[in-house]
């Protein structure tokens, strides 16, 4: 009887020792799937972490004002005339296409402008106790002001750019000439006048170089050039080209031609602004150096005259 409860006993033990080991090994699995499970849920997620490291990396220009930035721009473009991006493209290309400087950025910029203009259009007269007529009057001044004042900005600097330019296109096209006369080609000229000059014409050079060496024709090249710039001069240039490279013309002779027109249209320009200057200087002639001359002269006349007539 002893043998056979040790016997059962032990077949019991054994048995539970099975159950166990089964169930150990089941936890085991579990444990390991659900590891398993979390770790591949891990890796789903680091790209996503990864993605918004990287945007918390980005500056803070980029991360907040760029999309507040794009917002004003679509509704800039919804205020503004259909045609408004493309002519704001090419003012840009006038301006040399500063850097940050696009259509988008430009429109945004209005819409601040304005929206800065109405608030202090209203709060300044409002401070200095005016009145409803006097606010209304300077807002209406100072809201088409702030939204037209990057429009002056580009146009400026587009003005100030062309102006350099054609300043600096005689002395560029005299390079050129000499160059082009050494026995140089047109092409490597051309590079050595961008190499041995400074401002927006030796940009615009480079431009010229790089747009030929991926394919462009010389011509439509140099075209480029006339589309981006408002410079007669400039233009009068490209357009002997075209025509030397139609008809086969010597371009030394061209080159010539044109650097001799450029230095006298060059004195021609200074006689012109040299001619202006008395029309110039009429208005702060009249309107401040004669009062303060006369006060300087008159005053003291005046007052003696003043003191003799009512002292006594």
């Amino acid at each position: 009887m002893t043998e056979q409860l040790l016997l059962v006993g032990g077949v019991i033990a054994i048995f539970a020792s099975i159950v166990g080991l089964i169930m150990a090994l089941g936890a085991t699995a579990s444990d390991r799937q659900q590891v398993n499970r979390s770790l591949a849920a891990l890796d789903a997620l680091s790209p996503r972490r990864d993605e918004v490291r990287r945007e918390l990396d980005r500056p803070f220009v980029e991360r907040v004002l760029g999309p507040v930035l794009r917002r004003l721009s679509r509704f800039g473009g919804q205020l503004s005339p259909r045609d408004e991006a493309s002519k704001l493209r090419h003012r840009i290309d006038l301006a040399g296409n500063p850097t940050g400087w696009d259509v988008e950025r430009i429109l945004a910029f209005k819409v601040i402008g304005l929206v800065c203009g109405v608030a202090i259009g209203i709060a300044v007269p409002l401070a200095l106790s005016g009145g409803l007529a006097v606010t209304a009057g300077v807002t209406v001044l100072l809201g088409p002001l702030g939204y037209f004042a990057p429009d002056l900005v580009l146009y400026q600097t587009a003005y100030n750019r062309n102006e350099r330019i054609r300043r600096d296109l005689p002395d560029s096209m005299d390079l050129l000439t000499i160059s082009v006369e050494a026995g140089l080609p047109f092409d490597a000229a051309l590079s050595q006048v961008a190499r041995n000059t400074q401002g927006p014409l030796a940009e615009e050079l480079f431009r010229v170089l790089q747009e030929m060496q991926i394919g462009l024709a010389r011509i439509d090249a140099l075209r480029a050039v006339a589309d981006r710039t408002n410079v007669a001069e400039l233009r009068g240039f490209v357009t002997a080209m075209v025509q030397a490279d139609t008809f086969g013309i010597p371009v030394a002779n061209v080159l010539r031609v044109q650097a001799r027109d450029l230095r006298v249209k060059r004195s021609q320009r200074a006689e012109e602004m040299a001619q202006k200057v008395p029309v110039k200087i009429l208005f702060p002639l009249i309107f401040c150096i004669l009062p303060a001359l006369f006060i300087v002269v008159m005053g003291p006349a005046a007052i003696s005259a003043y003191h003799s007539l009512f002292n006594h």
